[in-house]
């Protein structure tokens, strides 16, 4: 994922996101793209402990220069069920509220590509469910490009398409044929 989103540099061979090659950009550049079209999701969460849930939100916000980057980062807080959270540090939040923040801060810029490592790793079955549910019809609404890295192959089985890496290769190239089937039904349903 590091290579993929240009947080690392590749040690040979070529990264592109969108039509951009990556590793010949500097970490400054690399940083605009990032902040420009991919939003993340950690399995550890990765706020900021020193500001709060909103404020948490609001940095992707911020960075672009974005006006209204309060009202906008609020919307998204109620939006993943926080609203009256927003004033809370990470310290004084559960795991699964922490991990909406990350929903939340993930989306905040809107991004074209969204990673997400282990995003259930560290919570329990029932918080669990509720973040997959919200990352899935986060995603659904905004069109966004979602690259999961999970071990749990029941959240896998959600996906239009599975790889399975194991010992550095790839051993399964799949696509879910109920996501599919589930894709195409809801576009033809909606045509004229």
């Amino acid at each position: 994922l590091g290579l993929c989103a240009g947080l690392d540099r590749a040690s040979s061979g070529s990264v592109y996101l969108n039509d951009i090659r990556l590793d010949t950009l500097s970490e400054d550049e690399r940083a605009a793209i990032r902040n420009q079209y991919v939003g993340f999701i950690f399995q550890n969460f990765q706020l900021l402990p020193t500001l709060t849930a909103l404020e948490n939100v609001m940095v992707p916000l911020e960075l672009r220069g974005e006006k209204g980057a309060r009202q906008s980062a609020q919307n998204l807080l109620d939006r993943v069920g926080l609203g009256d959270r927003g004033h809370h540090y990470p310290t004084q939040l559960s795991g699964g509220e922490q991990q909406r923040v990350s929903l939340a801060r993930a989306f905040a810029n809107r991004p074209k590509l969204l990673f997400a490592d282990e995003p259930t790793g560290n919570l329990d079955t029932d918080t669990s469910d509720t973040v997959v549910d919200l990352l899935f019809e986060l995603n659904r609404e905004a069109g966004t490009t979602l690259v999961l890295v999970t071990h749990d192959l029941d959240l896998a089985a959600r996906t239009q398409r599975m790889i399975r890496i194991k010992g550095g290769r790839v051993v399964e190239d799949s696509l879910s044929k109920h996501r599919v089937t589930e894709t195409y039904t809801e576009k033809t349903e909606n045509v004229g």
